[in-house]
């Protein structure tokens, strides 16, 4: 299918929702055309009907919610789910449970990638939250034997965990040696890699996330190109 897709997704250096689907479909290979709309700038209406980011137009077909563009994007290309019935009801599991779970994680550890920030102390449900994390990423690396967490192929429910590896960079929690391996092989995709140098290189600044990451800890280096 040769669908031209437009995504459109806000800061890269903040929105960790926007993330998933851009780098799912980057690494997939899947033709779309990029929107990124700054937050504050322009009401996110325009474009979705919920207000918020990511969302996907396709030839007149409005997909909002990331969870919701990657079943769209499944029913129409392989490769987006694991072909084995197990590790894909498996991918599911954990990629559903990271889209409606782990709120302390998220409002301990806001997704800056330009940042690193050391926490004044770890909450034990932010604490929870990570093992949680790390948890399901030694399940899903142990039990179908890949370097990613359904396999050995990039999929779906490796986009959803990719948002935790930049806050992993960003503020360092601890984490053991397969996670910390999972984490890295991650970063170093070349999608996350793009994403990670265009995040550093916006020079806009949004003050409620700046405010956000103000009060979570002690900035330690801030990357970002000056705003």
């Amino acid at each position: 299918m040769n669908t031209m897709y437009t995504l459109y997704v806000a800061n890269k250096n903040y929105s960790s929702w926007s993330l998933r689907p851009w780098l799912l479909m980057t690494e997939l290979g899947l033709p779309f055309e990029e929107k990124l709309v700054p937050f504050g700038q322009v009401a996110f209406t325009s474009f979705a009907p919920n207000g918020k980011v990511p969302c996907l137009h396709d030839q007149g077909a409005i997909v909002w919610d990331s969870l919701a563009i990657t079943e769209y994007l499944a029913e129409r290309h392989p490769g987006v789910w694991p072909t084995d019935a197990s590790a894909r009801a498996w991918a599911r599991c954990a990629s559903a449970e990271m889209h409606s779970g782990f709120f302390a994680l998220r409002e301990a550890c806001t997704m800056n990638c330009g940042l690193r920030i050391r926490l004044p102390e770890w909450p034990a449900a932010v604490k929870a939250d990570w093992q949680r994390a790390e948890a399901i990423w030694q399940e899903g690396l142990q039990r179908f034997g890949g370097s990613f967490l359904a396999g050995d192929r990039f999929t779906a429910v490796d986009a959803f965990f990719a948002p935790l590896a930049f806050r992993a960079q960003t503020y360092s929690p601890e984490l053991g040696q397969v996670a910390q391996g999972y984490v890295q092989r991650l970063l170093a995709l070349p999608g996350m890699q793009r994403w990670y140098q265009q995040a550093l290189a916006e020079t806009w600044r949004d003050e409620p996330h700046e405010a956000d990451a103000r009060g979570k800890g002690q900035w330690l280096q801030d990357l970002r190109q000056p705003g």
